[in-house]
């Protein structure tokens, strides 16, 4: 495969093509419908009920000061499980809503244009009350939505990021997917930077949540693509994962 020039790559690192950009042109700017900021699911679908936003069990308060400074990336889980209260309060924090009115909704993290391109998927192993399998957070709604059971998940997910095994001994694994016409939809050939600059937030909220309830996770943005999106069930197109990670109780010792 012939590398591209690496000025290319850097390329992506600026924002020069915002200059190259007739904005009228876009879909908001021709009158265009935008996509929807969660993905559709099935009426039918089975939807878990998580702990309400500020009514968790067990999760304490922490002083940002010293989530900030505790804040390290951790390879080593133990195996007890997390609670779905928990749970409840990483997703929260990661892509949850914090306000909404009739035009728009404003959630936890920030986002270029306030698009959110993001989807949140659930490599989930361990969490009381949640069974393992795959799973979809729906943050309007603030539930889980249940995909399918699989049985070789520590094995998938080791394979699909390139042997790490510590992400398939996770109780946890955070898989986040962009849907890209989210972002499009406003910016064009513009969208794509800011993309990946909303992965790193979601990602740090990730981090600095999980110094409130004694967990930690590590940022992984080294994964074979097609097998990535292939356990999750994507179609690597319209929509591919694009960073992920692992949770799980602090191993000592």
């Amino acid at each position: 495969m012939e590398k591209p020039p690496i000025d290319q790559c850097r390329y992506f690192l600026k924002d020069t093509i915002r200059q190259q950009i007739d904005f009228s042109q876009t879909d908001q700017r021709q009158g265009l419908e935008p996509p929807p900021l969660e993905k559709p699911y099935p009426p039918n679908a089975t939807l878990i009920g998580l702990p309400p936003v500020g009514q968790w069990e067990g999760v304490e308060s922490v002083a940002l000061k010293t989530a900030i400074g505790e804040r390290q990336s951790c390879r080593h889980f133990s195996p007890e499980p997390l609670t779905l209260d928990e749970l409840s309060f990483l997703l929260w924090a990661t892509q949850g809503v914090r306000e909404q009115d009739e035009r728009t909704v404003y959630r936890t993290v920030p986002s270029a244009g306030n698009r959110h391109p993001l989807e949140t998927y659930l490599a989930v192993q361990r969490v009381n009350g949640v069974e393992p399998g795959f799973y979809r957070y729906l943050p309007l709604e603030h539930k889980l939505l249940h995909l399918f059971a699989e049985e070789q998940m520590t094995r998938k997910l080791t394979e699909a990021t390139l042997g790490q095994t510590f992400v398939g001994r996770a109780a946890v694994v955070f898989i986040w997917t962009t849907i890209p016409y989210r972002m499009e939809w406003r910016y064009g050939m513009a969208a794509h930077k800011v993309i990946a600059l909303d992965a790193g937030h979601v990602c740090q909220n990730l981090y600095l949540a999980c110094e409130a309830i004694g967990t930690r996770t590590c940022a992984v943005a080294a994964y074979h693509q097609q097998l990535m999106d292939r356990l999750v069930q994507v179609d690597g197109q319209e929509e591919f994962v694009i960073y992920l990670a692992p949770v799980g109780k602090i191993q000592f010792g």
